[in-house]
């Protein structure tokens, strides 16, 4: 790790354009980290980066740290082309988006990921698909290199853990509240920070709370199977997650399966488990994630993907 930690390190001083992305629509861990690298490298190298990205970003991260240096990519010159591209959460190629571009275009990249990739592509990856976060990884980066931080950066580190971890529901070790214990020691408001996320829309919680009570159950009610179609899909704010939430303090439920109709012939998954694995069922429609929390973009129509997902989920 520190010897990557080094590399990195020449490979920021070395340039005189960074650009810093991950995947599209990002979530809390993509979009805080790609802010707080940002704010790093311009605390303890001088340099100002670009921080790009493609969709939409949930307005329950509006008042996070630095959120107006989040710059959506049709307002940049995508054929620029950077020294440094850091790629942050970003899953797979076909998810970063327009974005893209510019990192195909780079001179350098580097990427910073938990997720399970088998194909990266950048010169140096510091990659760990047994973190709980990206922003878990990235405060790791921040201690082995010694480097200077404000309250900007640790609160968007602390946003980033809280998010991807479900509130520390997801962690499978006790590496996240380590960090997290060492972020509040250092001036971290846990409580302010969740107070400030409490900022979704008035018809997005409608909408997830109306597909959550229309839910279907399968499998003696182990299977959860929620609904949003394209008319309310507009409404949404984020992945759903008040849904896959709701659905999953219902005494018995093992799988939670959340169906977005996003085109006329696009869904979005996401899929949730209690316990077993689901990754490899987000596989099998094209998609990827972590053991427990993965999801996929299926293009055919919404009751051709509902009577697979029920299919599927017979041999679970």
């Amino acid at each position: 790790m520190q010897e990557k930690i080094h590399d990195f390190i020449e490979k920021i001083r070395a340039a005189k354009s960074i650009a810093v992305m991950a995947h599209k629509n990002p979530d809390g861990d993509a979009l805080c980290c790609v802010l707080a690298m940002a704010r790093l490298i311009e605390l303890n190298f001088g340099k100002r980066c670009i921080c790009v990205y493609d969709g939409n970003i949930p307005a329950y991260l509006d008042n996070i740290p630095m959120r107006g240096r989040a710059c959506y990519v049709e307002h940049i010159d995508t054929n620029e082309v950077f020294d440094l591209a850091i790629l942050m959460d970003y899953g797979a190629r076909h998810q970063i988006g327009a974005p893209l571009r510019i990192a195909e275009r780079a001179a350098t990249t580097v990427e910073i990921d938990h997720h399970r990739n088998d194909a990266p592509m950048s010169d140096l990856c510091i990659n760990d698909d047994n973190a709980a976060a990206t922003g878990v990884i990235l405060f790791d980066i921040m201690r082995g290199a010694g480097w200077r931080y404000d309250a900007d950066v640790l609160d968007l580190l602390a946003v980033a853990i809280l998010t991807d971890t479900g509130n520390f529901k997801f962690a499978r070790d006790g590496a996240p509240l380590a960090r997290m214990a060492w972020l509040v020691d250092a001036g971290v408001n846990i409580r302010h920070l969740m107070e400030s996320m409490n900022n979704k829309p008035r018809k997005a919680v409608q909408v997830e709370a109306r597909a959550a009570a229309n839910a279907e159950f399968f499998y003696h009610g182990r299977l959860a199977l929620a609904v949003i179609e394209r008319r309310d899909y507009r409404n949404m704010d984020g992945r759903g997650e008040l849904v896959l939430n709701l659905l999953a303090q219902i005494r018995g439920v093992e799988y939670i399966v959340l169906l977005k109709q996003q085109k006329e012939n696009q869904i979005g998954m996401s899929i949730r488990s209690r316990g077993k694995a689901i990754d490899h069922i987000a596989a099998a429609f094209g998609g990827g994630g972590h053991m427990r929390a993965a999801g996929a973009v299926v293009c055919d129509s919404l009751e051709n993907v509902r009577r697979r997902v029920v299919e599927i989920f017979k041999g679970e």
